[in-house]
């Protein structure tokens, strides 16, 4: 059986070192906290069909992350708040040269959409919209509940609020106010942007907090140059309107 000539098979040879060497496609597991979940899932669709490579991705609190590689569990690369990063990195963890940080976001309001929106323009305003909702969610970890706290104990209402407060996990949080578990949430503004949810504004300058999140390789990682790829992606202009649209801003705070 004549399988084809030398003059085809050279060509088709040929033909093969031109196109270059085969890309292997990579699953990146990625990790990420929740105020990410929005734009890095629309950047991460972006990086799929430009890059043929695949994310594994999993949300979770901002500390949870750093509790997921304690616990030994694996990931390519982390997304976070800045502390729990540079805390992985010190830990040898996360690869310091791969350290980037990607955006930022302020603590905001929402309730949910077609409520009447509270006045929270000054700190009075806002100290009585809080005394005034019947229920208000906040996280119940992260950098976002930590400040919330720390809100109510520089408003004076912490005694007044006790029966109020929703603490929420990073996975449910998001629908607090849609599904009607609080009136009013405090968060960071990112989580507040979805459906049955309306954004009421940042709270005021004097009590605002920037929640700033950094990226970095695992240093365990065999994937280490697809994960720098996206983060160069997270880093990019084309990142901007994605994180824009889902209430962060690039970079760091100015």
């Amino acid at each position: 059986m004549v399988c084809g000539s030398p003059i085809r098979s050279a060509g088709l040879i040929g033909a093969l070192l031109l196109a270059g060497p085969i890309v292997h496609a990579d699953e990146l597991k990625l990790i990420a906290a929740v105020p990410m979940t929005a734009a890095v899932k629309e950047l991460g669709s972006q990086f799929e069909r430009s890059s043929k490579h695949s994310l594994a991705m999993t949300f979770v609190s901002g500390p949870t992350v750093k509790q997921e590689f304690d616990a030994g569990r694996t990931y390519d690369l982390a997304i976070s708040i800045t502390p729990v990063i540079d805390s992985l990195i010190k830990d040898g963890k996360l690869l310091a040269s791969t350290r980037s940080d990607i955006a930022y976001a302020v603590v905001g309001v929402g309730v949910r959409a077609g409520a009447p929106k509270p006045d929270i323009t000054t700190v009075d305003s806002f100290r009585q919209a809080l005394l005034n909702a019947k229920t208000v969610a906040h996280s119940a970890t992260g950098a976002s509940g930590d400040h919330f706290k720390n809100m109510l104990h520089k408003l004076g209402i912490v005694d007044q609020m006790q029966a109020k407060l929703r603490p929420m996990p990073a996975d449910t949080i998001a629908q607090a106010v849609p599904s009607g578990l609080a009136e009013m949430i405090v968060v960071t503004a990112s989580v507040i942007l979805v459906p049955g949810a309306e954004f009421v504004g940042p709270v005021p300058t004097e009590l605002q907090f920037y929640n700033t999140f950094a990226a970095a390789v695992a240093s365990q990682s065999s994937r280490q140059e697809t994960g720098r790829e996206f983060i160069t992606l997270l880093r990019g202009p084309g990142s901007v309107s994605a994180f824009r649209k889902y209430g962060m801003e690039p970079g760091l705070p100015k």
